[in-house]
């Protein structure tokens, strides 16, 4: 049940993106197009809210709530980024819009540009661990919680590659060419 929820969410999410943005551009409604998409973070409430039911109703801690508190994790850092990304593009596309501003390619900005990045989803990672830090003290430690502490170990991994990666943009900057 818990998988289904998510993948719901997750089309419930583009389907209120394409229907907020639609009705912000292309009806001209740009009030209900706000409105809609700020019905989005209800997707995680229940989510989060079917999630700590089943837990509370006996279900032992598996993936699938793992990846419930994953899923929440990254909506909720990353998903105003991704609204502004498509509505930057569905603004230029049928509203007129500026183009959007491609990141910095090169130096000390490409460097600032993945931090921000990296910073995000470490924020991401960060969030679900803490999530799946509340389920295991909201199951106790006498349930089966090696998944959940398996999910935590992941998010680790998370964090230590995306601070690596924005590292290597700022020890090896790459260089604009010469010519």
């Amino acid at each position: 049940m818990i998988v289904t929820v998510i993948i719901i969410c997750e089309v419930g999410f583009w389907v209120l993106l394409a229907r907020g943005l639609a009705l912000r551009y292309l009806a001209k409604m740009p009030r209900a197009g706000a409105a809609v998409l700020l019905m989005e973070p209800l997707l995680e409430v229940v989510l989060l809210v079917v999630t700590a039911v089943d837990l509370r109703n006996g279900a032992e801690p598996d993936w699938k709530h793992g990846l419930a508190a994953v899923y929440i994790g990254f909506t909720v850092a990353l998903g105003h980024r991704t609204v502004k990304w498509v509505d930057a593009r569905v603004a230029h596309r049928f509203a007129s819009g500026p183009a959007p501003v491609p990141p910095p390619k090169y130096g000390v900005a490409r460097a600032v540009h993945e931090w921000k990045v990296a910073g995000q989803r470490m924020l991401a990672a960060g969030i679900a661990m803490g999530l799946l830090q509340a389920a295991i003290w909201y199951v106790g430690g006498d349930g089966g919680i090696g998944s959940l502490r398996m999910w935590q170990q992941k998010m680790l991994f998370v964090i230590g590659s995306n601070a690596i990666i924005a590292g290597t943009y700022t020890v090896f900057p790459k260089r604009e060419p010469v010519g």
